[in-house]
């Protein structure tokens, strides 16, 4: 079921009144949830259902077993060595079987031997990666004793399975989101609202402008030997606001719609083109994907309070799997190592690389270092971008030079300039509210402390939406 689909529209005010105002008690809206969630994922296809059951209930056990088992380390090591075996052999079998079979006969095949491996043709399963993250955070928490192991069924099931992150994220982790499910919610007119305005942005960003920017890609993206470095550069812009726009939009909503149920998802982006440098880019960028990978893999393996090889050593590692993480495609794995490369030069160099706070704080405009900065960083994020995109990296490598060997050829752009426009005007916006959580989050002086001129921009929004839309795209990363 898709957030941007009639079918939705339907499905969220039911769950909705339910959970409000017939199902009151927490243990009643936490079954409601679980109920509500597999109706949502169950839509795309119910045999998938069998998979999230067998991760969450297999996760749920794993924490049981170790507090059972507490004070005798090795059996915990064990319970948890296990579960993480298993999840990852199932996301591993569904998403990068083939993958491996194939690269492993072309290899012997190089050093002439046959390899007689059989693929499969499996269906991905929608948003595998993320709830096996999810359920593998659970068990990593409790074995590292941050969080009690729950005893109730229903709200682990809950957490592991609620509809509005489940299938691209946030990633959550246990320690934000379960202890939600085992208290009392009440219901929040204040946050329901803004939640409201969230998914309003959110949808405005995928059907206004990752769709419209997703057509003009796919049409031309193949033919783009035909087209001129300036075209080309028009294409990964264009790229570049799509997948932002699709992902960013998707987690807007998911975050919208979860405060709606009394709910607080962690926040998935904070502006990311406007980043001063790559390192700042990644921390803005899929921060609940980033994290995990910074908690669970980063951290364990020594992070930043080591040798300086050893910090572009974990760096490559990150960078490495959070590539594989992406998708069964050597494309995502060469993206991945591109941008560990990128901050292996911060690293290498010494170059600070800390920065969190709003750029150009309480200035309308950026000083002109601030500029430059992001133009660069936008520029190295547009390439990885490409290289993301392309079927394969001989297409990566021959789109990339062409772009840039005939950039200044000629100045015709091909197809994207109204596209191009739109992508430039979200920036804007986005620019004006980037100290707030989204682009509808007014201050409440000036015009906007006014009902009427909050409503004329909410009514805006949606007559562009169904004037303007693009052709139903579905979203990038139910793929991964």
């Amino acid at each position: 079921m898709l957030f941007n689909s009639f079918e939705f529209l339907v499905f969220l005010p039911i769950a909705f009144l339910l959970y409000w105002f017939v199902f009151r008690e927490r243990k009643w809206q936490n079954l409601l949830v679980v109920v509500a969630s597999y109706i949502f994922y169950g839509w795309w296809d119910w045999r998938f259902l069998f998979l999230i059951a067998l991760t969450s209930f297999f996760s749920y056990a794993s924490g049981l077993l170790l507090e059972r088992y507490e004070g005798r380390r090795r059996w915990q090591q064990a319970v948890s060595a296990a579960n993480i075996v298993l999840n990852l052999g199932i996301l591993g079998t569904f998403k990068y079987y083939n993958f491996f079979v194939e690269n492993l006969d072309a290899l012997f095949g190089m050093m002439g031997y046959h390899l007689d491996w059989v693929t499969m043709d499996i269906i991905l399963p929608v948003g595998i990666s993320f709830y096996t993250f999810q359920a593998l955070s659970y068990s990593i928490d409790v074995y590292q004793r941050k969080l009690p192991a729950t005893h109730d069924i229903v709200e682990f099931f809950a957490y592991i399975s609620f509809f509005p992150q489940l299938v691209a994220g946030p990633i959550e982790r246990a320690t934000n989101l379960l202890p939600q499910f085992q208290r009392n919610r009440q219901f929040d007119y204040a946050k329901a609202v803004d939640g409201l305005r969230q998914i309003l942005w959110g949808l405005f960003k995928k059907i206004f402008i990752a769709d419209n920017c997703a057509y003009t890609v796919n049409t031309f993206w193949d033919s783009y030997s035909d087209m001129n470095g300036l075209s080309l550069l028009v294409m990964g812009i264009l790229f570049t606001f799509q997948i932002y726009c699709d992902f960013s939009g998707y987690s807007d909503m998911a975050i919208g719609t979860a405060r709606l149920f009394g709910i607080n998802l962690m926040r998935n982006f904070n502006f990311p083109y406007f980043s001063r440098t790559i390192p700042e880019f990644w921390r803005r960028w899929h921060i609940s994907l980033m994290t995990w990978f910074r908690d669970y893999i980063y951290f364990p393996l020594g992070g930043s309070r080591c040798a300086r090889w050893k910090i572009i050593r974990n760096t490559l590692i990150v960078f490495f799997v959070s590539g594989l993480w992406h998708g069964a495609n050597w494309t995502f794995i060469c993206w991945g190592l591109y941008h560990a490369c990128l901050i292996a030069f911060f690293v290498l160099f010494g170059i600070n690389t800390k920065s969190k706070d709003v750029v150009a704080k309480d200035r309308l405009l950026p000083s002109l270092k601030e500029f430059w900065q992001m133009a660069i960083t936008f520029v190295l994020v547009i390439i990885g971008w490409i290289i993301f995109r392309a079927e394969n990296m001989a297409q990566a490598y021959d789109f990339i030079t062409r772009m840039f060997t005939t950039l200044f050829d000629d100045y015709h752009i091909t197809a994207g300039r109204k596209h191009l426009i739109y992508g430039v005007l979200l920036l804007v916006v986005e620019w004006l509210q980037r100290d707030k959580q989204h682009a509808l989050q007014f201050p409440g002086t000036g015009l906007f402390k006014y009902a009427l001129t909050r409503y004329a921009i909410y009514a805006a929004l949606v007559y562009i939406m169904f004037v303007y839309s693009g052709e139903v795209q579905t979203f990038i990363y139910f793929q991964f």
